[in-house]
């Protein structure tokens, strides 16, 4: 970005900061609005918008991080498939250090697992034909951004006619899960900041229940602080004006209906299933399972495994903060036994947790509206 696109960057924050205190002016109560995508919550924090907000008006950060939300049971799925002699497991770089009960990944690839990482589903294809004495298993997690391309990678292999590449699931669904955010009586939320890539699969409509059921506001951002005072300006209008209405800060790439495309591929091999959520517990209908069609691709109807749903660590708040009931520092291992390099909770391990992204930037490097 050169000084001249900074500099009227920085002209607009000013003015909608200015917009938002004036806003906020108008309130008699305090009002907080819930990012529910990981993404969001790192560019909020690099570029201090906690900070420039008028008192009354708080950010909180929800369950908006799948490494964050994906339970220690999966970890321990996977872990115990790494072990095996037959197995190679292909995963993203950031589920290594992820803790399950006893370890992670990364101690059992230290430990001799052959465990490999990859920038796409699709790149298991390769490593699945190299490899075809063994059983190839990519740990399919994310929300509904990445689960099309684990579908599409099941319905390559399936045409190839590859028969040693397994998905080890653990997609979520969002909507699902603000439902359940809205029914716990600790979590208070008055309007969401919609996620942006999210939106781009599934289009805004499948928001609408937040004002049809709750009349609560809604408003899908882009990733740019300008964009996301833009869309905190939208949820402040409706707030002083009683509204509650589905806006799109992110016109350029979100539509209504989404992506037909991935819409189809998605719903041709997954189908939604009861899936547990860190911290919040099992939320009907809100995960991703295989279809009875391709029970062949999948590793747990090949080799069951009975782990129970684990506990957070001992002290860890993880899935409180996941909630948007505490922030990190209401966390006693913030900063102390939880730390990027010895992470405790997911929180702490992923570039997109919240914990990880207080204890990266703090109170903000810089500040767009000053």
């Amino acid at each position: 970005m050169d000084k001249q696109t900074k500099a009227r960057e920085r002209a607009v924050a000013k003015e909608l900061t200015a917009e938002i205190r004036r806003l906020a002016a108008q309130l008699d109560h305090k009002v907080r609005f819930m990012e529910v995508c990981g993404t969001h919550t790192v560019s909020i924090f690099r570029a201090g918008i906690r900070q420039m907000l008028p008192e009354n008006v708080e950010l909180v950060s929800g369950p908006g991080c799948p490494v964050c939300v994906t339970p220690d049971d999966y970890m321990d799925k996977a872990i115990t498939y790494a072990k095996r002699e037959d197995v190679i497991i292909t995963t993203f770089g950031d589920m290594l250090k992820v803790p399950g009960s006893t370890s992670s990944l990364m101690e059992a690839k230290a430990a001799g697992a052959d465990i490999r990482i990859v920038y796409s589903p699709m790149d298991s294809l390769k490593v699945a034909r190299e490899n075809p004495e063994k059983k190839v298993v990519f740990l399919a997690v994310g929300f509904e951004t990445t689960t099309p391309t684990a579908a599409a990678t099941v319905l390559a292999a399936k045409k190839e006619g590859l028969q040693n590449l397994y998905m080890l699931s653990a997609q979520k669904l969002v909507p699902p899960v603000m439902h359940a955010l809205l029914h716990d009586p600790e979590v208070h939320v008055d309007g969401f900041l919609l996620p942006g890539h999210v939106s781009v699969i599934t289009g805004t409509k499948v928001f609408d229940f937040l004002t049809t059921e709750y009349h609560i506001p809604g408003v899908v951002a882009g990733f740019e602080p300008v964009q996301i005072l833009r869309a905190i300006v939208r949820l402040l209008q409706q707030v002083t004006r009683g509204e509650a209405k589905i806006e799109n800060e992110y016109e350029d790439v979100v539509t209504r209906d989404g992506s037909p495309v991935a819409q189809r591929v998605t719903d041709t091999v997954y189908e939604p299933a009861d899936t547990g959520w860190r911290g919040i517990g099992i939320v009907p209908k809100s995960g991703m399972k295989m279809r009875e069609a391709f029970a062949a691709y999948d590793i747990e109807r090949l080799i069951p495994l009975d782990i129970p749903m684990g506990e957070n660590k001992p002290g860890c708040r993880c899935g409180e903060v996941l909630r948007g009931i505490v922030t990190p520092h209401d966390c006693p291992l913030f900063g102390k036994a939880c730390v990027p390099t010895h992470a405790v909770g997911p929180c702490m391990v992923s570039v997109e947790g919240v914990c990880a992204a207080y204890y990266k930037y703090g109170q903000g490097r810089f500040h767009y509206g000053k």
